[in-house]
């Protein structure tokens, strides 16, 4: 592979190696922001020397700037951004014979530590900006003793200089506009973990895009709701001014007008990534705030633009979710279909998220169903949206795959048994972790209780009761 790497070190007498696991494929890798934290601010020191692992580049056992074998290094810090990269995570320390400190942290660890917990040393659970060294040097207390999540209030500055390689948005260097979100979605896992929403000025964002617009000339906006930035416009028409093609992670329908759409388009972008969801009625239950109208409007603008592709958001099994629901899906396809728009339409199964108010909910959504009758559901409701493949590009995720996924979520220790073997749906039932996919009650205990987040559970109930009240009226 071919990549722009400013950090690249050499190894010295007397640096204590880090490795930097990130237990999925490059392209994920050097798009992901934290890795790109962690290997910068590690570097950064000259006690350190940082190298990346990635499982499709010696299979997640040699680095990618050396080749140095893993178990060579004094600690490695995992990375965990999705549950499904707990298998190769736990694969990887085997398989290395690694024996040196294992740290992980991420979205996952923070959300629910307690299924990955027993393969690590400790765990850090929140934001790690400007504490990277401190964790390597064994300086912060981490989980299991310490179960609170530590918090920048601030966004730290962003570091100036990246690693480019080709990743998720082709070779792009990748600023962070903002962190968390302003909304409050039901079903989302970010408006309590990244709370409160935090945006960066312009004049940063500017300053990092022009240091490096000769090594680059693509720029990928990273954040939940990029459009929700309060200077979104002022932010794109500087970048395309500096001759940028922006790509941001995707875009609110309603903060859409044809300004933002005419420089992103004159800047070389072709397709936009909206999030719909579900139906407008089942909108009004998760809270995702906007009308089929403004959806139609905004595929609109974006045709008139010279937008060539839309692709779009939806789930299934919310709580209260009918056929009629599911058949104002494939409308709502086929009017922006019509438009003589090309449509790409991602189809994925809830997964009832910890720290959320549908954290009670059953996998399916449909309360008073068993397991396998809300899995047979869900599998029916995947194969009726899959009639869209007539008039767009359809993918459906696995409804088996994500239940794994539900099962790593909201786990307990238990958990740790499915992971040290494979990603096996019929595991689940085997190692009676299919409790788990049922609904909770909501004056139980839940794994993940015994962390500090920072919100009050009594505002979730709340929330979830309104839920259940108003898919019964």
């Amino acid at each position: 592979m071919t990549e722009f790497n400013p950090f690249l070190k050499s190894w010295k007498k007397g640096l204590k190696r880090v490795a930097i696991v990130y237990p999925n494929r490059y392209v994920g890798g050097v798009s992901s922001l934290a890795v790109q934290r962690l290997y910068y601010e590690i570097n950064s020191s000259e006690d350190f020397i940082a190298e990346r692992f990635f499982t499709d580049v010696f299979e997640g056992l040699r680095s990618v700037e050396s080749g140095s074998e893993l178990k060579s290094f004094d600690v490695a810090l995992f990375t965990l951004q999705y549950e499904e990269d707990y298998f190769n995570a736990v694969q990887i320390i085997k398989k290395s014979n690694f024996s040196g400190v294992k740290i992980a942290g991420g979205p996952c660890v923070t959300e629910n530590p307690k299924p990955i917990a027993k393969f690590f040393d400790g765990l850090f659970i929140g934001e790690a900006d400007n504490l990277v060294l401190d964790i390597v040097e064994g300086k912060l207390e981490l989980y299991p003793k310490n179960k609170r999540r530590f918090l920048w209030r601030e966004l730290p500055e962003h570091q100036k200089m990246q690693v480019i390689g080709e990743g998720a948005y082709g070779r792009a260097l990748h600023i962070e506009v903002g962190r968390g979100c302003p909304r409050s979605c039901r079903f989302c896992i970010v408006r309590q973990l990244y709370a409160p929403a935090r945006w960066r000025k312009v004049e940063e964002i500017v300053e990092i895009a022009r240091e490096n617009r000769k090594i680059v000339d693509k720029i990928a906006l990273i954040s939940p709701s990029p459009s929700d930035h309060p200077k979104f416009e002022e932010i794109i028409s500087e970048l395309y001014s500096l001759g940028y093609q922006i790509s941001p992670s995707s875009l609110r329908a309603d903060k859409i007008s044809e300004e933002v759409l005419k420089i992103l388009v004159k800047s070389g972008l072709k397709s936009l990534t909206f999030a719909p969801e579900t139906s407008e009625r089942l909108r009004e239950v998760i809270k995702k705030d906007i009308s089929n109208e403004e959806i139609i409007v905004a595929a609109k603008l974006a045709k008139e633009a010279g937008i060539e592709k839309v692709k779009l958001y939806f789930m299934i099994g919310l709580p209260g979710e009918k056929l009629e629901d599911l058949e104002e899906i494939v409308s709502l396809v086929e009017r922006i279909r019509s438009m003589n728009l090309k449509v790409a339409v991602s189809v994925n199964p809830l997964v009832p998220k910890p720290h959320t108010p549908f954290q009670w909910l059953p996998y399916g959504g449909e309360i008073g169903k068993d397991v396998k009758e809300n899995i047979k559901s869900l599998e029916e409701k995947a194969k009726f949206l899959e009639k869209m493949r007539k008039f767009a590009e359809v993918s459906v995720e696995s409804v088996r795959k994500f239940a794994i996924q539900t099962v790593l979520s909201r786990g307990d220790e238990r958990v740790s048994r499915l992971i040290e073997l494979k990603p096996n749906f019929n595991l689940i039932f085997k190692l009676k972790l299919d409790k788990f996919l049922e609904a909770f009650e909501v004056d139980e205990e839940l794994p993940w209780d015994d962390l500090s987040i920072g919100y009050k559970k009594e505002r979730l109930k709340r929330e979830y009761e309104k839920v259940l009240a108003d898919i019964s009226a």
